[in-house]
């Protein structure tokens, strides 16, 4: 088997110890920063990586609280996290970088363009909750209505991470990414990690009424049989942001960076190509 092509490293912001990995740098390339997806982390990007490293210098980031990067309470909702990414952004250099973030990474990127019109070269996203009132299913809509999360302390985590991964239709993360994934959301990482998707109720309807001032650039990419995220959030953005469009995947589920990763990637390296070169 052939090594990843995904190196990690870790630095830190705001005293937290945060987990990144870049591919080499290209001076006549723009930058990207791609945001873990739940409940994976930056090696969810593996299969997309060759392809879209030959387009851009990629850092690919886990946020706080996600894939091996340290938590901090704060910082476990949308909002939040929109402001840190911003200053991982500046903490690594990345002065207008395009921006991918599929699943949470959502709506925290959409804040974090919100926050700093004109920050970000070309936007990203889908396959996260969008839509006010929500409209989520499954099991991502059981973690966000439940009552408490008390139950989901009693529980195995890993038993959680695996059912969801094996909801990946086509593809089989490696023994070593597996491991990862458990790892990352260990002990009660992954029950706290939950407190990120369970703030949509309160945030989301606050990212609605910004959407319309984001002028940045954003595709929105989401399977088409997603039966987690259904494709309706994608349209609630693409109907209120200003220049946007949307596109859904065929014969994709949630995980639709992993399933289809060929038309995952090309999507996005189209957007850049249209967000033309860098100035």
């Amino acid at each position: 088997m052939s090594p990843s092509p995904i190196t990690t490293r870790t630095t830190v912001v705001d005293g937290l110890t945060i987990r990144y990995a870049q591919s080499e740098a290209q001076s006549d390339r723009p930058e990207a920063l791609l945001l873990s997806p739940w409940p994976e982390s930056v090696f969810a990007y593996e299969q997309c990586w060759p392809q879209l490293a030959e387009r851009a210098r990629l850092v690919a980031l886990d946020p706080p609280g996600f894939g091996g990067s340290q938590r901090r309470d704060n910082l476990m909702s949308p909002k939040a996290t929109g402001a840190f990414i911003l200053r991982v952004a500046d903490t690594l250099g990345l002065d207008h970088p395009h921006v991918v973030g599929p699943d949470i990474g959502t709506s925290s990127a959409l804040f974090a363009a919100a926050a700093q019109p004109g920050r970000f070269r070309s936007i990203v996203v889908g396959s996260g909750g969008a839509a006010v009132p929500l409209e989520l299913t499954g099991v991502l809509k059981e973690w966000v209505e439940a009552p408490d999360l008390e139950p989901y302390r009693q529980m195995d985590s890993a038993a959680i991470v695996n059912a969801a991964l094996s909801t990946i239709d086509g593809y089989t993360p490696s023994e070593e990414i597996r491991a990862d994934y458990l790892k990352s959301y260990a002990g009660d990482r992954f029950v706290e990690s939950m407190k990120y998707a369970r703030a949509y109720g309160e945030q989301l309807p606050q990212l609605a009424e910004l959407l319309a001032g984001i002028e940045t650039p954003v595709r929105i990419v989401a399977g088409a049989q997603d039966q987690v995220v259904p494709p309706v959030n994608g349209l609630f953005l693409h109907e209120r942001l200003p220049n946007s469009r949307v596109d859904l995947i065929e014969g994709a589920g949630h995980f639709c960076w992993e399933e289809k990763p060929d038309a995952y990637a090309a999507l996005v390296a189209d957007w850049w190509e249209r967000a033309g070169p860098p100035s």
